[in-house]
């Protein structure tokens, strides 16, 4: 579909002991071969120099992997340079391949080419993202489910039923004094509940799906001196945030991801609520205030060996109908009230001991997913596009079921199964807009 030929670096940006420059399309191969001194072989990996003739120098000692179209990631031509990782070095070989005739990949292009080349579907290239983004090993089996095609498999499946039904209406509509025939057998309502049956199991792990890809932010709120930041470094498994006997010790937010059972919690640590002493203080508590809003999970932090006071009521106060977790730290001191005190759920645990962090790393699990178990299998939306879509889809599915009880002409149920299609087509890339295609690309690193 593209006549042009594509660079970029593929690996992040920094320092390394590697670093990769890949080329696509058509003269992938003879613009390699402009600049370097080894001869290009069909899926084997050469080595020799890169060298710039026009300044007279060696850029660079490199590995060469040639692959021939269609059997590569892009389904074109590609040329794949492991240099040094030298940013000043990987710069130079990109110019040189500019300088023979490539343009500069945008963001994802490399993906977009194997998806409109019919390697993978929509779905497929979404997940590309989601394993390069992946932060636990859990999110990173539901990315490569993804990247398999579990959720394609699924929604195609649903989307063949549709079709056939489309086409049986859309031939009744066309040939109405005939009687219509069909290599499968039609049966409008079985069709239509079948096809609801699979969406709605689609969706019914969705959010779990989506908790395991993007994470929770989880706010760590309490009155100063409660073992906020000490509750923070046990999640994390090390000293992040710096922890004293004196009260006030955080006077701004710290941000770091916990794996937690599997799912990225986005923590953030925040200064202690109460009265400001200065201008320093004021803006930290102004900033904990913001994180509080923002977070997905509450963890509302008490000092469970006292008697709780005003400060702690107004922190507790804070759930006020969001997801929250009662902590009640420092457990390991003789208590001082019964969780009945405080809202539940409540956690009773020693940020110093570690006692009861299993109990409440559970609780952190169990709240945002709702309580339930979940597997892999299961969960095969992670995306909230994919989401989305899905609803839309199952909305024009039960509108034409009730289309159809009702008796409504079959030329506006129709209309109806078009639009699940569409919906459905969304996630696969079946009949997908230019403008939604830039919209989903746009989020990759240039190089993939």
């Amino acid at each position: 579909m593209y006549d042009d030929t594509i660079v970029a670096i593929a690996t992040p940006p920094g320092e390394g002991g590697l670093g990769v420059v890949r080329l696509s399309g058509a003269q992938a191969w003879a613009i390699a071969s402009r600049f370097f001194d080894g001869t290009l072989q069909n899926g084997r990996v050469v080595h020799g120099y890169v060298r710039d003739a026009e300044a007279g120098v060696v850029v660079d000692e490199v590995l060469v992997t040639a692959m021939a179209a269609p059997r590569t990631y892009t389904r074109e031509d590609v040329v794949e340079l492991t240099c040094h990782g030298s940013p000043v070095a990987l710069q130079r070989v990109v110019a040189l391949a500019l300088r023979h005739g490539a343009r500069m990949a945008n963001p994802g292009e490399f993906t977009l080419r194997a998806f409109l080349n019919g390697r993978i579907d929509l779905a497929q290239a979404e997940a590309v993202l989601d394993v390069i983004q992946a932060k636990t090993e859990a999110g990173l089996r539901l990315a490569v489910g993804g990247l398999r095609g579990g959720l394609s498999e699924r929604v195609s499946a649903v989307r063949t039923r549709l079709l056939d039904l489309h086409a049986y209406f859309t031939a009744c509509i066309d040939f109405p004094e005939d009687e219509v025939e069909s290599q499968i057998e039609i049966d409008p309502p079985a069709m239509l509940a079948e096809a609801a049956s699979g969406l709605k199991r689609l969706l019914e792990h969705a959010d779990a799906g989506m908790v395991y890809r993007h994470g929770v932010r989880t706010a760590i709120v309490g009155r100063p001196n409660v073992g906020k930041s000490s509750l923070l470094n046990r999640l994390l498994g090390e000293d992040r945030a710096i922890v004293t006997g004196l009260p006030g010790t955080t006077r701004d937010t710290v941000e770091e991801v916990a794996n937690v059972r599997g799912i990225p919690f986005h923590l953030v640590d925040t200064a202690g609520m109460h009265e400001a002493r200065d201008e320093v203080e004021h803006l930290g508590i102004q900033r904990s205030r913001k994180a509080v809003e923002q977070a997905d999970l509450l963890l509302l932090v008490v000092d469970g060996s006292v008697p709780i006071t005003e400060a702690d009521r107004q922190v507790l106060a804070l759930a006020d109908g969001r997801p929250f977790l009662a902590v009640a730290n420092k457990s390991d001191l003789a208590p001082a009230f019964d969780l009945d005190d405080v809202p539940s759920p409540a956690v009773r645990v020693s940020a110093l001991t570690n006692e009861g962090l299993d109990d409440l790393t559970q609780a952190m699990a169990e709240t945002v997913l709702g309580g339930g178990v979940h597997s892999d299998d299961a969960m095969l939306v992670t995306n909230p596009r994919h989401k989305a879509a899905l609803e839309r889809a199952l909305a024009h599915v039960a509108a034409a079921r009730h289309g159809l009880e009702a008796g409504t002409p079959e030329d506006l149920v129709t209309i109806d199964l078009a639009a699940s299609l569409s919906a459905l087509g969304e996630i696969t890339g079946d009949g997908v807009t230019e403008e939604l295609l830039d919209t989903i690309f746009q989020r990759f690193c240039i190089g993939k």
